[in-house]
This record gives C-alpha cells, sequence and structure tokens, in this order.
C-alpha cells in the first residue's frame, strides 16, 4: 500500500528506495516536478514542506499562479457500450454522466 501525505492544498506520494535506503517522493496531480527526499519520515515530510512552499514562492516570485492540484476535470475511458448505457440513463432519469461519475466515485472513496 503507498502513503500519501498531504501539505497546503499538495498531496505527495511515499517511496522507498531499499538499494539507498531513502525515502523519496513527488508533488501528484501538477505538471511541475517536486520531488523531495529523507532518510526518516521526519526528513522526509520536512522536505516535501520545504519543496512545496519553495515552488509556491519561485511562482510568487515570477508573478504565475501556481498549479492546483485536482482541479475536478480528468478524461474517463470506458468500452463505447457502458458510455452509451449509462448517458441513456443518465437522461432518463434528468441528471448529467458527470453527477453520475462523481456520485460513483464518492461511494467508490467512502
Amino acid at each position: 500500500m503507498s502513503a500519501i501525505i498531504e501539505y497546503k492544498g499538495y498531496s505527495g506520494s511515499v517511496e522507498l528506495s531499499e538499494a539507498n535506503q531513502l525515502l523519496y517522493g513527488k508533488v501528484l496531480g501538477i505538471k511541475s516536478l517536486i520531488s523531495y527526499e529523507g532518510k526518516t519520515v521526519a526528513e522526509l515530510v520536512s522536505d516535501f514542506h520545504g519543496a512545496v512552499d519553495e515552488y509556491l514562492e519561485r511562482c510568487e516570485e515570477k508573478g504565475i499562479a501556481p498549479e492546483v492540484a485536482y482541479k475536478g476535470c480528468f478524461n474517463v475511458r470506458v468500452d463505447p457500450e457502458i458510455h452509451r448505457m449509462a448517458a441513456h440513463k443518465a437522461i432518463k432519469e434528468g441528471t448529467s454522466l458527470n453527477s453520475v461519475v462523481g456520485s460513483a466515485l464518492k461511494a467508490y472513496c467512502r
């Protein structure tokens, strides 16, 4: 099972390099590569916080908006027949396919 850490609205992965005896990770859900590492969990978390803070400071210095992770928009690929059936059912129920997918994801995350 993978672990995820969070800070200031950003999520980060936690991986183990057994060969290097090192914990490492990267910020998830954005295009920019923001990575961090540590020999202990405390070092990893501290480096993650520092990497996020540094990214936000660089964005501010450059006058650009930082990327927002998990904006709520993503592509889903399913079998065309499932797509057709779900779209028709959503129409019949007076809802949208986006609402159906949102409800399904909410149920999955419980």
